[in-house]
């Protein structure tokens, strides 16, 4: 174990809606809800003010709107996020060479990689406040809160305890003290059927789990996984940070707050995460052939089912149909906590006739939210960037029966002034942004594996 607190967990402040209010001005303080909007839509993102009133992520946009309808619900911009969380991810290079992105909006970052050795917490908490307010500037103003310790576990923990905008640095030694008070779901692994049966032998708190010997650990949850519970309960997490490494798969997951038993549901998230999945593939001019869904239950075991094509593909459409195939043939069980859909068998060539037209005709598949190829959407929806010869840059308010109502106003403006139009008006123009590459992705939610 590491002799001081060298391992940073650093977690942009609810990203996706973050960035909506930052490039909105009139949304500044309010509630905003960043997912699909539609009947079947799924919440990606809630901001602080939408969380008050009980919105969070993985919810139905139709559950979001009965408790908060008065927020402002916005379709993902996807280039932005991008965009703003590479000038983020480059401002952690620069602090330190092992930097381990998890998704957009967090990573791991590794002091000693930077020869940087003997930190004190006051040490830390000021690197890590220097790192806050670099990016800070380089994002336009968004936060991140940052936990700090001698493991990864120990640091994402400690992320989440001063949010948002904090820095908790745990000094190294106090690990298993640090713990001792929360809840055992605190640790990986522990979920609603684990923390049941350790309820049942009266262990609630992490420091009730530390009184128990491996052996009564393993009678009571399982030979693996009690020898990792009895582990992790004294913090003995010796996982290195890793960098990026080549490419083998690309993949979109997400863990929900609470688990899901509803298959409509489920098969929206897939949806959208296989619509993501494309996006990403094509932007790094890739394909692959094996698709797979992954899902891990409320008792936190995981199974994985693969499918592979012919061809390799990046058409949304037969990745959106190959995983909600697999998930169909999936148990769901109690419920589900984290699903994930992923492409392999990478290729940098595209097999385009994998299904013939005829094929796709007779079992279409419904796109839920997010079309096969969202830069060429026709139509307007909810917070995308629009351009006006007259009026100048804004962003769409709202659309329906041939009108479109736009704010007029960006990031550099005070709140601006709403003009509505015929849907069809060419003076009315989208305006995509432009600067990010290929890496980076979902919500809350990608995964690129190296494994």
């Amino acid at each position: 174990m590491r002799g001081d607190p060298s391992v940073l967990h650093v977690d942009l402040d609810a990203f996706f809606a973050a960035v909506e209010q930052r490039d909105k001005p009139s949304l500044r303080g309010k509630p905003v809800v960043v997912g699909g909007i539609g009947v079947r839509g799924v919440v990606s993102t809630a901001s602080y003010e939408a969380r008050k009133y009980g919105v969070r992520s993985a919810m139905s946009t139709a559950e979001a709107r009965s408790r908060c309808p008065h927020a402002a619900y916005l379709s993902p911009r996807f280039e932005a996020y991008r965009q703003s969380s590479q000038a983020v991810m480059a401002e952690m290079r620069a602090l330190s060479p092992l930097v381990e992105p998890l998704s957009l909006d967090e990573a791991f970052i590794d002091l000693a990689a930077s020869g940087l050795s003997g930190l004190t917490v006051d040490d830390v908490e000021a690197i890590a406040q220097d790192l806050k307010d670099a990016i800070r500037k380089v994002s336009g103003g968004l936060t991140a809160s940052v936990g700090a310790g001698t493991s990864k576990l120990i640091a994402k923990i400690a992320s989440e305890l001063d949010k948002p905008d904090g820095v908790v640095v745990v000094p190294a030694g106090t690990e298993a003290e640090f713990l001792a008070p929360m809840q055992v779901t605190v640790i990986p692994g522990v979920g609603p059927a684990t923390a049941q049966r350790l309820s049942m032998a009266g262990v609630r708190t992490v420091a009730d789990l530390q009184q128990l010997d491996e052996d009564e650990l393993i009678r009571q949850v399982g030979s693996a996984h009690g020898t990792s519970l009895h582990r992790l309960a004294v913090a003995a997490d010796d996982r290195p940070v890793v960098s990026d490494r080549e490419t083998k798969s690309v993949s979109v997951e997400d863990t929900f707050e609470t688990d899901i038993i509803d298959r409509a549901l489920l098969a929206a998230i897939s949806d959208r995460m296989a619509h993501r999945v494309s996006e990403r593939l094509q932007k790094a001019q890739l394909s692959g052939r094996t698709v797979t869904v992954k899902t891990r239950m409320h008792d936190f075991t995981t199974h994985t089912r693969s499918s592979t094509l012919a061809g390799p593909t990046d058409d949304a459409r037969v990745i959106a149909r190959v995983a909600r195939r697999l998930l169909e043939e999936s148990e769901i069980g109690g419920g589900i906590r984290l699903l994930g859909v992923g492409v392999s068998s990478l290729a940098d060539w595209i097999q385009d006739d994998l299904f013939t037209d005829d094929e796709h005709a007779e079992n279409p598949v419904e796109v839920l939210e997010l079309p096969a190829r969202p830069r060429d959407q026709l139509g307007f929806h909810p917070g995308q960037d629009v351009a006006h010869p007259d009026y100048g840059q804004g962003w769409v308010w709202g659309s329906g029966r041939g009108r479109v109502t736009v704010r007029f106003e960006t990031a550099d403006t005070p709140p601006g002034p709403v003009r509505t139009f015929a849907i069809d008006d060419p003076a009315l123009t989208k305006v995509r942004i432009t600067g990010a590459d290929a890496d980076g992705e979902p919500e809350t939610d990608h995964n690129v594996s190296n494994e």
